[in-house]
Parts: C-alpha cells; structure tokens; sequence
C-alpha cells in the first residue's frame, strides 16, 4: 500500500481546491469581470506548478481523478493504485472545501460565486449536453499535454510542471465562463457536497456532468496520445 503516496495526492488536491476555488469565490466569475477569469485561471494554474514541484516526485501529482485515469490508460499506473489516488484526491477536495467553508463563514468573507467556487451550467445556458461536451474537450487537452511532457521520450525535464500548469490555466481562460471550468471530477464533488452539507444541494443537479465529462476525455486523450506515440518511428 503506497501510503505515502495517497497522502500526497490528498494534499496536493486540497490546496487545488483552496487556491484555485478560493480565489474564484473572492474574485467572481461572471462575464462583466473579466479580471476574474483571469486570476482563478491562474490560481488553478499555479496550484499545479507549485504542488507538481512539491510531491511531483512522491505521487507524480496527479490530484485528479482524470489525470490518473489517462495515465492508468497508458500504463503509468495500476488499478489499485488508481483507486487509492481517486479516493485519495476526493478526501483532500473535501477537506480543501470544508476549510474554504469554514475561513469565510467564521471571517464573514463575502463569497462572490456564491457557492464555494462550485461548478455550473449557467454558461452554457443550462445545457447538459453542451457543458458535457465543453468538459471533455477542455480534459482531453489537458490530458494529452501531461502524458506528451511525461512520456518517456519527451525532453521537458523540469520544466514538465510549468507546461502542465499553464496549460490548465489557458484551459481554464476559455472554460470558466462556460461550466466553471472542472476537467477534475474531485476538484468539483469536494465543493458540491460541502455546500450541500451547509443547506444547499442546486450544485449536485449538475454534478454527474463534471465527473462524466472529464473522465470521457481522459480515456479519448490516452486513446489518441497511445496510438500517436505507438507510431513515432
């Protein structure tokens, strides 16, 4: 049991949670405050370059159920670890909540979303099928970068953690005004359950897209990036 290694993961997912969904309740994410998108984009983007250099090197830093999903997909990891990281993560995205919870109803911070930096549909007006379809294209870029810049024939060295987390950024700058942007099934269940817990449920209605979408694109992109590579002469 890689003890060590489901802790890393669980921090590195609540810090996520704490930057990226904390600086998107403070800031707001509406499409009259551009400037908002911007600093949660970042937010979420750093959190990855600062937790990829931190316990990149105990779990390789997944802190997504998705990101672990492709990279199980591509023999980067087995079954049971993979369960252990999924799990792992969706404790430390409750935690992460839990503490954003707690900071701003014990500080009277006004929280500008609304709702912990939660996932939704208004984007996209309400459709289903067109924030589905937004989450597994955002997730298969995503993906397709980490498994490109983790390869064993990729030549980025340390520099794999900044590619990573700008690229969550520039998928985040197009997303957020869309669904929130999610491309992390944790990242969204951690939030939706805590803002049930304190008296509202409308974010769970939605919820089963941000899970969904993403995982589908995790198994496109290491669908795509296996037969690609397979192929490099």
């Amino acid at each position: 049991m890689n003890l060590r290694k489901y802790i890393a993961e669980a921090i590195g997912t609540m810090v996520l949670v704490v930057l990226g969904c904390g600086t998107a309740m403070l800031v707001g994410c509406n499409a009259a405050n551009g400037g908002g998108y911007i600093l949660t984009a970042l937010a979420f983007g750093l959190s990855i370059v600062a937790m990829a250099y931190s316990i990149g090197n105990i779990s390789g830093c997944h802190i997504n159920p998705a990101v672990s999903l492709g990279v199980m997909l591509s023999g980067g990891l087995d079954s049971r670890d993979f369960l252990g990281y999924v799990v792992a993560q969706c404790i430390g995205a409750l935690v992460g909540a839990g503490l954003l919870s707690l900071i701003f109803n014990l500080g009277g911070v006004t929280d500008m979303t609304g709702g912990l930096g939660t996932n939704g549909l208004a984007g996209v007006n309400g459709s289903a099928f067109a924030g589905l379809l937004v989450e597994i294209i955002l997730t298969f870029i995503f993906i397709t970068c980490i498994l490109g810049v983790t390869s064993r024939g990729a030549n980025h060295g340390s520099f794999a953690g900044l590619v990573i987390g700008l690229t969550l950024t520039g998928v985040h700058i197009l997303g957020i005004g869309l669904t929130g942007t999610s491309v992390n099934p944790a990242r969204s269940i951690g939030p939706a359950i805590v803002l049930a817990i304190n008296g509202s449920s409308a974010a769970l209605a939605s919820l089963w897209v941000f899970i969904v979408g993403p995982l589908i694109g995790a198994v496109l992109a290491a669908f795509v990036y296996n037969f690609l590579e397979s192929n490099i002469n």
